[in-house]
Order: C-alpha cells, then structure tokens, then sequence
C-alpha cells in the first residue's frame, strides 16, 4: 500500500465472533496452503472480508452496482419493491438533479450533459467543457431515478461531485503533475473518435468496476478464455448474479469492488481523486441527514462497487465529518439532455463493440425468468414494457433486518459449483437462421449449411472454453468463421451483423418538451415544411418562393443552419445565397434528428439561432487570430444571413482595424475577393457606400502601395498574393482618388520594385502595361528576346506564370497571354515544355480558378471554331502587314502638298518638329514626313480622285 494510502485510509481491526468469521478462518487457510508468503496473501484477503462486513453493517444501506449491467438493473428494482426507502442518494453529479425530470420526455439511451461554452478558472484551451452520465433502461440509476421521481414522498439526492468540481479536479491534477507528481488516469480525458454522439465530453457512469491492475485483467482474460472484459463480466458476472438474491447479489458485488480496490497500483493522484470522492459523497449525505431528520433506515445510497468498498475515515453516516468542499468556479454552465447511443457508450468507456446491445438483451431475459416488474418513468417514450408477472399472494412487508444480522452469503456462494445453464437449442438455432439471413441480404453467398455450421461451431467453442451454453460473444466467432470470406461484400462485416442482430446500435432520442428554447425554436420556424424533424435519417425539402412566400422564412433558417451546424445537418441541394440576389426555388436535404446533439449545444449558446451566429460572427472578428479576410467573411455572413446593417457596419470597422495593423500579404487574395463582392453588392443596393468601406479603399490603397515594393523581393510572398494585391491597387483606384488618395503612391511603388524571380517579373511588366508605363510592342518584344536567349528558356514557363497571374489585375491582358502561352507551345523544346505542362495545370486549378473561365473565353475567340480552318489559320499576333521600303511619294496629292506646305508645316510644328517647307532640305520637316509616310498623301489623292469622278 502507498504512503498517501496509509495515511488517509483507515483499516478496521479484523473482528472476531462476526458474521464472516467463518469466511475468514478458510481464507486464511488458503492464503497458508497456496502462498509461500502468507502475510502479503492473508492481508489482502482478510481486509477484503473486513470491507464487505463494514459496508453489510452500515446503518445506511449501501447498494452496490456496475454501469450498464443488467444483473444491478434487476436488483435494484427487486430491492426498492422490498425496501421502498424514502430517500435515494446517486453516484451522480449533484448539479444534474434538476434536469432528471426531463428524462420521460425522451426516448432511451439518452445523457445528461453540462456544457459550459465560455469558461472561468480553467486553461481557455479546455473550452468547451462538457459532461456527459448516459442512462439506459438496464442501468440500475434508470431504475433508481424512475422509482423516486413517480413514487410520492420519495425523494432524489444526487451526491457525487459536480461538473464544475470534475475539472476543478483535473485542473489540481495538472498543477500536481508540473510539480513532479503524477497524472491521475481518472482525471477527464478526451473522448475516443468513434463516440460520435458525445463528441468530446467526459463520460460520467455510476460503477466503472474494471480491474486497475493491468496484470489482473489479463489473468482474468487468459484463464476466462475470453478476449475483452466485457465478455468476463458477462459470463463469470452477470449470469451468475442474474437471480441471485439481495444479500448475494450485494455481497458479492462488495467482495468484487474491494479486490479490484485493493490490487489497483498505487497511484497517489488516482488513489487521492477515489477517496476525495467517496468523501464527497459521504459528507453530502450527513448534511442532508442533519437537515432533513431522515432515518438512515430508510435511505438507500447507491454507488459503484469500487466505491461502496471505500476505507476512507468519512465512510459512514458517523465518519468524520472534515472535507471541505471547495466553491465552484465562475463558469455559467448549460444543462440538457442530448442522445445517446450504445455505440457511443461503448466508445466512450472501453466497452467490447455490442456489449451494451447484448447487455439490454439479458436485460429483458432477466425480467422475464426472474418475473420482477422494472420501473418506468410515466409517459416515457420508446422504453420497453416489462409482461406483466403471474398474479401470486402478495408477499408480506417483513420489518429490515439489523445490518448486524445480515446472513454470510459469500461463504456458500463462493464455494458453491457453478451452476451449468442448459442449452437452449431453439434459441442457438433461431440465432443461427437469422445470421444466415441476414448475410444473404448484405451480399454474403450463405445457405442453409451455413446455419448448421454456426450452430454445431458455437457449440464447440463453448465447450473449448468450459461452458455448457454459448454465450452471444462464442455465437459472433462462429458466425465469423462459418460465414465471413476473404471479403466484405456490403457495408457490414459480420461482426456488424450480429451485433444489430443482437438488438442493434439503439440511438436515443430527445422529446420537444425537454428541447432547450432554441431547438424548440428552430422547430416550430421550420413546420411549414411539414417534415418530421426530429426522425433520423435525410430528409428532402423543397421550397418554392414564388408560390408559397412564407417558406423564404424557412429559406432563411436553414441557410443560418447550414453556417452554424456540422456539415449534412442542412445541405442544399439546389439554390444558393448570394449577396443581393432572393431565392425563388430551394431544395434541401435535412438530417435535424440525426444531429439532435449539436443541435441541443447550440442552445446552450442562446435562446434564438440569430443570436448564436450574431456572437460566434462577433467572436471570429475580435478573437487573437482574427484577420483582415476573416473580419471581411464576417461581415459578408451577417449581411448574407442577419441582414443586419449595424453588424456588418461594426465588423467593417474591426476590418479596418486590422487592416492597418498587418505587415504582411498572406490574406490579400482573400480580402481582395471578399471586397470587391462586398463593393458590387453596397453600389447596387445602397444609395451611397457605407462609410467604413470608402476609409477602407482608402486605407487599403496606401496600405497595399507601401507593402508593393517588399512583397516583389519578398521569397515568402506568392505570385498570386503580389497579384492580388495588384488587383486591389487597380480596381480601387477610382474610388481611393476620389477620396483624396495621391496616384504619386502607385508610381513610387512601381518605381521602387525591383524583382528578381520571374514570375513577379513578368507579374511587373504587365502591371506596366497597365499603367502605360509600357506598351504592348515593347512586351511583345521582351518575350521574344527571352525565347531567343538559350540561358533563359528553361526559366521562360516560371515568366508565363507571372503572365497568367497578372490577369488578377490587368484582365485586358488575356489576349496577350493567350499569345505568350501559343508561342510557349510552338518554340519552346519539349524537355522545357512537357515538365511545366503539370505546373501550368495546378497552378490553374489551385490558385486561378477563377481566372481560367477569362483564358479560355479569350482562347476561344482568337481560335478557329472548327477543325477544318485550323491548317490554314493564322495567328493575329503573326497576320501583320508586311514592312515595305519607304519610297518618296508620288502623285498628285504629293504635289498639291509641295504646292501648298502650310499643311504639313502645321502638322510638323503639332510634333513639335521646326522649319518651313521652303526651308532648305535638311530642316524640310514637313516634306521628310510625308517621304517617309506616303500612305497618308497615297489616301487623300484617292479621295480627290474620286470625288473629280
């Protein structure tokens, strides 16, 4: 035992001439036969027997129970039909009771959770903090809780550790392990993956009995001949305690928690959140008792096994009464139910895959043989009627035995054989015919044989592992042998098959009356649709707006929905939303019962969905990792689905907040993109711009002119982020010069841009172009010096990259670009051409989605139309005339020229070219044009021509 142990546990003195005396002198003699060592044997095995007499003699009962099982389901409502104390204290979390009422209004397995979205006093990275405590109709809380809240005069005291404690324990757990001590395993960890329906919540359940001592559990396993301890505990626990009396049944399950207790490592910081625990528990029983005035005769206190055999002082309504329970955290915390699952529960505390389906099987075969009538809460939904038993006597109401005169059960069941239960072949062999049925519908070629074949297997793999009776686990392995191939034809395995054949993955379900306000809400806004919401499974719903305009409403509550719900909750199927633009027809595929849970958690955030998306908007914008794009989202979302003016102003504002603080380009594409939609869609429906979106054109023109110059030379910053930032610069320049912006920026940017990669090369002179800093001949003839030059072709694709991007900014480009890219085809050699072809593809794809529409469109308008034009079609950009030699103009529009030089001497001077034309030949400014420019002197002489004629 550990240290912390010895000092918080209390050992009872072994006591002679009680109840278990007898028990206690043959264990000790076993300990002496079978144990070279019998002192470390004798202390486990006599302290064993010591916790089983001080639960057994405690004035208030203890109940001994495990999650989940069957065997504590049937007892405990055989106990409270014989007992029917007055009071019930529960292993559950104490801030949980108020939310118990709402369980007939649900359908089994449900749980009852506590969220809480925004904490104080934890870590910000444990946010959201949820609680889960399934409950299943074969649970002995579910018979607990029916019992006390329909029988009058009954009362319900949940006594175990609340929420908020659960991680005001986690979080002592953590600071104790930074100061060099343990983790406690039984702190909350994350949830498995595969617990769908309770996400990430730490699972709560009364009775987590399973062994700590890994080398325990795996003697139990190998020498049980069974793979998981789910299958131990059926075969060598719950058929054996199946119709077992009260007195066994408790006395067992004590001598069951206490071994387990007593061979767990020692762990101080599990050991020190165990008996915290039980203290708890303990000292809210004393105070209710003090309180109240109740005989502890008439209350039942029920708890796990493992807790039920506590040594810790306070054990007992006359323990010390000492812990101090610390005051909650200030977190606001959120109850409701939420649907549950039995794969979710198996999930989420280990259990073998089917093992809650076949322990809600035994469950009914319990009640049944045995005839004890279950408890049930009135007008609950779904959970199965217990036949009602035989008419027999009443028996008589005998007065409680004293604890002290409580007969010793162990001995004799402990040394009494184990009782073979007969085969049942009729059910062996209905099982075998409806596996074999089941297969042949999921693709699996199985037959009559096959059947046989699992009967006769199952036998014999009960008989290899000592059993007289197959169990449902022996039943799996032979239907796996026998039918299972190399492959799985359909979705299930037949693993899968016997599990639902065995009852199923039963998926609770939560009723309207025990919704939080918002799912109720969301309900009765979407009725017009006339769908059962709250059904599992996809739905179809069609919404036409012109005939029926009060489903626009509808429209506009599943679009908020679709934002705020996990992905297949509200899919569209046909419509879309866009700014500016109402729905007319809508088709939807709508899963609300599937996800019921995430549903009920958004109404832990508000009592209206408007409300949630207007605080989750509110919190995107001003939390750490907010950014320029992200703000802008926000903004274009509460304009999309609140259509709420004053949110999109204020997030307009946050935008521009964080616009002048960032220092790099990463999210221009996306500001870009958002912006410009948000400005088309205020010049179409707004009289005049919002303010915040002028100061941002503003502020973004002198923003995006004084990160130019880095952001070419930049190695971090993209083609496509200097592209987009170009767009920005070029698509708002109307607009930010109109508000007093200064062009002079632009140019000081360009001027001080000195790239040296290609691509931003390439992206630079287009932007020139733009600007007419360049024109069109002399881009023309830098592309061709690069596809003349050897030393630069194998770098001439990375240039046509830079060309493609620069169609962001400089659209009126695309005819060139789709000329560069032709002249890339026909020059460049294929060991340059071929590797870049997947680059160009990508690229496209991932960064330009959008400009390729613009590309093909350009492509297809220079390009032939048909196949048969191609061989004699010639490029524009090659179809130029023919540069002859300039020959002195002749004719007689040349000597009505020379006769009259006034012309030609106000057109030089226009150039700015001085001289006469009776100037000598050198100054003849006039004359040299029209020698070297005859056209304009050969097109006035056809036209006096033709008007002589």
């Amino acid at each position: 035992m550990s240290t912390a142990q010895e000092t918080s546990v209390q050992e009872s003195p072994v006591r002679h001439g009680t109840t278990f005396d007898a028990l206690r002198t043959q264990l000790q003699e076993a300990a002496t036969a079978f144990a070279d060592g019998p002192d470390a044997l004798e202390g486990i095995l006599l302290g064993i027997v010591d916790d089983v007499d001080r639960a057994v003699r405690e004035p208030l009962e203890v109940f001994p129970v495990c999650h989940h099982s069957p065997a504590s389901a049937v007892a405990m409502a055989r106990r409270l039909r014989e007992k029917q104390p007055k009071v019930v204290y529960l292993e559950l979390c104490e801030d949980m009771a108020p939310l118990l009422t709402e369980l007939r209004n649900c359908r089994l397995p449900v749980a009852v959770q506590a969220f809480a979205s925004e904490v104080d006093g934890f870590p910000a990275e444990w946010a959201p903090l949820s609680v889960v405590a399934p409950i299943t109709e074969a649970s002995a809380e579910y018979q607990a809780i029916a019992y006390a809240l329909d029988t009058p005069g009954v009362e319900l005291v949940l006594v175990d550790r609340s929420s908020d404690h659960v991680f005001q324990w986690q979080a002592d757990d953590d600071a104790a392990q930074s100061a060099g001590e343990p983790a406690d395993p039984d702190a909350p960890p994350a949830a498995e993956a595969e617990a769908a329906l309770h996400g990430d919540a730490v699972g709560v359940e009364i009775g987590d009995l399973r062994p700590r001592f890994a080398e325990l559990e795996e003697h139990l396993l190998h020498h049980g001949r069974v793979r998981h301890w789910s299958e131990w505990w059926h075969q060598y626990v719950e058929l054996p305690l199946g119709d077992s009396d009260h007195d066994t049944y408790r006395q067992v399950m004590l001598l069951i928690g206490s071994l387990f207790r007593r061979l767990a490592p020692g762990d101080p910081a599990r050991v020190r959140v165990d008996e915290d625990r039980e203290r708890h528990m303990w000292t809210r029983m004393r105070e209710h008792l003090a309180a109240s005035g109740t005989d502890p005769a008439d209350c039942l206190y029920v708890c796990g096994a493992f807790h039920a055999a506590s040594r810790v002082a306070e054990f007992g309504v006359h323990g010390a009464d000492t812990f101090e329970i610390s005051a909650p955290s200030a977190s606001t915390w959120q109850y409701g139910l939420i649907p549950s699952s039995h794969a979710a529960i198996e999930a989420q505390f280990g259990l073998a895959a089917g093992s809650v389906s076949i322990a809600a099987t035994q469950w009914a075969k319990n009640l049944k043989r045995t005839r004890i009538r279950p408890f049930r809460l009135a007008g609950q939904a779904g959970t199965e009627k217990a036949a009602k038993p035989r008419k027999a006597a009443p028996a008589p109401v005998a007065p409680e035995p004293a604890s002290d005169s409580a007969a010793d059960m162990l001995s004799g069941f402990l040394r009494r054989p184990p009782v073979l239960d007969r085969l049942d072949e009729a059910e062996l062999l209905g099982w075998s015919v409806e596996i074999v049925r089941a297969a042949r519908r999921n693709g699996y070629l199985a037959s009559t044989a096959d059947a046989i074949a699992v009967f006769e297997t199952s036998i014999l793999l009960a008989g290899m592992r000592d059993r007289a009776k197959p169990t449902p686990y022996d039943f799996q392995d032979a239907a796996i042998t026998c039918i299972e191939k190399d492959t799985v034809p359909g979705r299930r395995d037949v693993r899968r098959l016997v599990e639902i054949m065995m009852g199923g993955d039963r998926i609770g379900q939560v009723g309207y009356d025990a919704l939080p306000p918002l799912a109720r809400d969301v309900h009765d806004r979407l009725a017009p649709l006339g769908l059962r919401l709250q059904q599992r499974g996809v739905q179809r719903a069609l919404l036409d707006m012109a005939s029926r305009p009060e489903l626009e409403k509808c429209s506009d509550v599943l679009w908020m929905l679709r934002h705020l719900m996990p992905q297949g909750t509200a899919r569209p199927i046909m419509g879309e939303r866009r700014l500016g633009e109402r729905p007319i027809q809508e088709s939807w595929d709508l899963a609300l019962g599937t996800h019921q849970r995430a549903l009920i958690e958004l109404g832990y955030e508000g009592v209206s969905i408007e409300q949630v998306l207007e605080q989750r908007l509110r919190r995107t914008a001003y939390g750490p990792q907010a950014t320029t794009a992200t703000v802008l989202q926000a903004v274009e979302d509460a304009t999309l689905y609140l259509r709420s003016r004053r949110l999109a102003d204020e997030l307009g504002t946050r935008a521009l907040e964080i616009l002048a603080t960032e220092r790099s380009v990463d999210g221009a594409p996306e500001v870009l993109r958002r912006v410009r939609r948000l400005l088309a869609h205020y010049r179409t429906s707004e009289p005049v711009l919002p303010a915040w979106i002028e100061s941002f054109a503003k502020t973004g023109y002198a923003h995006y002119c004084t990160l130019l110059p880095t952001a070419f030379t930049d190695e971090d910053a993209t083609v496509r982020q200097v592209a987009a930032m170009l767009g920005f610069l070029f698509s708002m320049e109307g607009l930010a010069l109109s508000l007093g912006c200064d062009r002079t920026q632009l140019e000081l940017a360009f001027a001080q841009s000195h790239p040296q990669e290609p691509a931003k090369v390439a992206l630079l002179w287009a932007a020139r172009v733009h600007l007419g800093q360049l024109s069109r001949t002399e881009l023309r003839a830098r592309c061709d010096e690069l596809l003349g030059n050897p030393l630069v072709v194998p770098a001439y694709p990375r240039y046509l990259s830079g060309f493609l991007h620069a169609l962001e900014p400089v659209p009126q480009l695309a005819d060139f670009v789709v000329e560069a890219v032709s002249n890339a085809f026909a020059r460049l050699p294929d060991p340059v051409l071929l590797p870049w072809l997947p680059t160009l593809i990508t690229t496209l794809r991932s960064d330009g989605a959008e400009l390729a529409p613009l590309l093909i469109r350009e492509a297809g308008r220079i390009f032939p139309g048909r196949l048969a034009a191609l061989d004699t079609w010639v490029p524009p950009w090659l179809d130029q005339p023919a540069v002859t030699a300039v020959a002195p103009a002749r004719g007689r529009a040349a000597a009505l020229l020379t006769a009259h030089p006034q012309t030609c001497d106000a057109v030089a001077a226009l150039l700015g070219c001085g001289g006469t034309w009776t100037a000598p030949a050198p100054a003849r400014a006039g004359a040299a044009l029209v020698t070297r420019h005859p056209d304009t002197a050969q097109a006035l002489e056809a036209l006096l021509a033709a008007r002589q004629r």
